[in-house]
């Protein structure tokens, strides 16, 4: 079959390089992809926001499976143009994808329907979130309603920095309409993990757990990113955790959004707290985490297009979802300056020496081909992943993959998982 991917960072590397070990699958398409994706797929010069065209690529080189690996053609219904042609698509339609769209709609889900979560109130004007903050108890959280990159959501300490968060968000457009409303969350203390999930609309099927570091620097210092590094599995996620997320997490938000006529269909990521009280949602995606996808794919046994048409045909209850018993960890390699200002464009070198070792993987997330040489075409530049028996084991073979690669503002954090030593 043929299968075409959307998206271009280091998530959609990894889902290609799934893609690529299935055995039905005889050519990959990848719009527009990046220079890592090109060794496994033909990569397409087209938009990942460019519905119309992407579809009538897809009709015309008669793709078998779409698979849409970003947010924001998922939220702005791509899905939903690909159905009503006639094309099979793997991802929920627009509006399940407001369960990661708009996090004023995904709260009062989770309080309606009972899921634990932490307390909040949404505003869509400045005028009431700043009355509501002058009697508020700190630290408090601060989120844009919508798509940000993972950068709209401030932890503000004190009511002078929220009134500032206040004026960023809602005022000054730092994240543009995704700042119409905002939402004003407790500050919850405690554990961070990551479970991405398949869902076919009525069953789940949750995979191996995840932890990611999202600042900058080392420490936990620094600007929010994108991601700079993950581990798989937390050692923190226990059976017992598990078993509480099934029965009061997991299906029951697939039941709630069913309920609501929003049946999802594709990849439920689940942003936990590990609280004194119990898990709780930090918050939903409608797609696979970035980088967690670079840790959780590498160990599925499954063949990722049957457990994926499963989902489509309503049939995930027939899939065993399987994991390798071991550990992966991913180190991102970024540009000096991420999130903030960095230079493009910079040659990198070293790739030959992730050939033929089994067990490290370097994914590409912001790289392009210029002139026959890869350059650094993004912040997150590289997801260097690596596997052993252990977290441990995981972790030194991955800082050790790092310097295999070599461009001149390489940047990366040096405590990723470092966690699993406290485990």
């Amino acid at each position: 079959m043929k299968v075409l991917i959307v998206g271009s960072g280091g998530r959609e590397h990894a889902i290609a390089y799934s893609v690529s070990k299935s055995p039905k699958v005889e050519k990959i398409y990848c719009a527009p992809g990046n220079a890592g994706i090109s060794e496994l797929a033909e990569c397409v010069p087209i938009g990942a926001m460019e519905f119309d065209k992407l579809a009538q690529f897809a009709a015309e080189q008669k793709i078998d499976l779409t698979i849409v690996g970003m947010d924001d053609p998922l939220v702005g219904g791509i899905v939903d143009v690909f159905e009503e042609k006639g094309l099979r698509v793997f991802g929920p339609a627009k509006n399940a994808a407001i369960l990661e769209g708009s996090k004023a709609f995904s709260k009062d889900l989770m309080k309606k329907y009972h899921i634990p979560t932490a307390a909040y109130e949404n505003f869509d004007n400045a005028k009431d979130a700043l009355s509501y903050l002058e009697t508020a108890k700190f630290p408090i959280v601060l989120k844009a309603d919508g798509l940000a990159l993972g950068k709209g959501v401030l932890i503000c300490n004190d009511l002078e920095e929220a009134k500032a968060g206040v004026q960023e968000i809602m005022l000054d457009k730092k994240f543009g309409s995704a700042g119409n409303t905002m939402v004003i969350e407790e500050f919850m203390t405690g554990r961070e993990v990551s479970v991405l999930s398949y869902v076919d609309g009525k069953t789940i099927k949750t995979m191996t757990s995840a932890q990611d570091h999202k600042r900058a620097m080392d420490g936990d210092k620094g600007l929010n990113t994108g991601g700079m590094g993950t581990f798989s599995p937390s050692p923190f996620y226990t059976k017992e955790i598990d078993e509480y997320c099934q029965k009061h997490i997991y299906q029951p938000t697939v039941d709630a959004m069913r309920a609501e006529g929003r049946p999802f269909k594709g990849i439920i990521f689940f942003g936990l707290m590990l609280t004194e009280d119990g898990p709780k949602v930090l918050e939903y995606n409608a797609r696979f985490g970035d980088p967690e996808a670079q840790v959780v794919l590498p160990r599925m046994k499954n063949d990722i297009i049957e457990v994926m048409e499963a989902c489509i045909d309503g049939k995930l209850d027939e899939i065993d979802l399987q994991f390798e018993d071991n550990a992966a960890v991913c180190v991102v390699l970024a540009s000096e300056g991420y999130p903030v200002k960095y230079e493009k464009g910079i040659p990198i070198t070293g790739f030959e020496n992730f050939k033929g070792k089994d067990g490290y993987y370097c994914f590409h997330a912001g790289t392009k081909l210029e002139n026959g040489q890869i350059v650094t075409n993004g912040g997150r530049v590289l997801g260097i992943t690596a596997k052993g028996a252990n977290l441990k084991e995981a972790r030194k073979n991955a800082y050790e993959a790092t310097e295999w690669i070599s461009f001149a503002n390489k940047y990366m954090r040096h405590d990723i998982g470092k966690a699993i030593d406290e485990a």
